[in-house]
């Protein structure tokens, strides 16, 4: 019997937070995004999964969905660098330009005051690997790194 491949596509991505407030707020600034629907009530399944779980807001912009959520209890430490985790998430822009445009608003909000950050680390300069290949390397405010990379046509 052949196997028929599964054709999956990423829907959301889930953000646990300490502070869902802030992170709505530097989503919503950072990507430009919008509040798509919040919850507060949960199914027993979601309760049994995520314990203490008070709300839950999705932010969106074009095809990027983020479901940001926040826990009673949260330790508010980052995981040990060796744990296992997943690394980042890679969201790709349609011009190098718009690399050097999420580096800039970065640091602008992270100067601003406004936000707390889990990590002080600023973003990365962007490199460009043998393939032409622009990458950026930042946090969010829960210390979560996300990739910014700019694909030119004809590479990979």
């Amino acid at each position: 019997m052949p196997t028929v491949a599964l054709q999956p596509r990423v829907h959301h991505v889930g953000v646990q937070t300490s502070d869902l407030d802030n992170s709505v707020r530097w989503y919503t600034e950072f990507f430009g995004a919008r509040v798509a629907w919040e919850l507060d009530r949960f199914s027993d399944l979601t309760l049994s999964r995520l314990p203490g779980i008070r709300r839950l807001a999705e932010v969106a912009v074009d095809g990027l969905r983020v479901h940001l959520f926040d826990r009673a209890g949260h330790s508010r430490e980052l995981p040990p660098e060796q744990a296992y985790q997943f690394q980042h998430v890679c969201l790709q822009v349609d011009r190098v330009k718009d690399l050097v445009t999420a580096r800039d608003r970065w640091i602008e909000l992270y100067e601003s005051g406004r936000f707390s950050f889990a990590r002080a680390d600023a973003p990365t300069d962007i490199v460009v690997d043998a393939d032409g290949v622009s990458s950026l390397y930042l946090f969010d405010p829960n210390g979560l790194e996300y990739e910014f990379t700019h694909v030119p046509a004809g590479s990979r």
